[in-house]
């Protein structure tokens, strides 16, 4: 997974994996999320105000403990 910020536009894109995106679904003005050919999510795009709407001052990667 990678997450990118680009500062010029305020958007965050989320690339859950390296698969192609085959279509896009518009869930509201400001987030997208892309889907491969079997409908399983790839990426989710977060745009315009950004900043606003997720807190860039950190980032926590915590694993699930089983």
């Amino acid at each position: 997974m990678k997450i990118t910020y680009y500062k010029e536009t305020d958007s965050i894109y989320i690339n859950l994996n390296e698969k192609v995106s085959k279509e896009t679904v518009e869930v509201n003005q400001n987030l997208n999320i892309d889907f491969d050919e079997n409908g399983n999510p790839v990426g989710i795009d977060i745009h315009g105000e950004a900043s606003k709407l997720v807190d860039l001052r950190q980032f926590i990667y915590q694993p699930s403990v089983a």
